[in-house]
C-alpha cells in the first residue's frame, strides 16, 4: 500500500512540469515585494505587504514596458543596422 502511493507520487511530481502553465513574467514583482515585505514588516505585516509590493511593482514594470513601445514606435528614424563590408 505505501510503495503504491510513493509511486503515484512519483509518477505525479514526474509529470507535473508538462501539465503546468508556460513561466510567469516577474518584472517589477520581485523588487515590490522586497520593498513592499520590509515596509509590511514594520507594520508587523510582511506577507501582506510583499504581496502588495509584488502585484504594484508588477503594475508599474507593465506600464514603464508599454510606454518604452509607445517610444519606440514614434521615433523618426529605426536603429541603423550595420553595414556589410564589401
Amino acid at each position: 500500500m505505501k510503495s503504491a502511493l510513493v509511486m503515484a507520487t512519483a509518477l505525479g511530481l514526474a509529470f507535473a512540469p508538462l501539465l503546468s502553465p508556460a513561466p510567469a513574467e516577474a518584472k517589477g514583482c520581485l523588487k515590490g515585494a522586497l520593498v513592499g515585505g520590509v515596509a509590511g514588516h514594520m507594520a508587523h505585516h510582511g506577507v501582506l505587504g510583499a504581496i502588495g509590493g509584488c502585484v504594484v511593482g508588477h503594475h508599474m514594470a507593465h506600464e514603464k514596458m508599454k510606454q518604452e513601445g509607445e517610444a519606440a514606435a514614434q521615433s523618426p528614424h529605426p536603429p541603423a543596422s550595420p553595414q556589410p563590408a564589401q
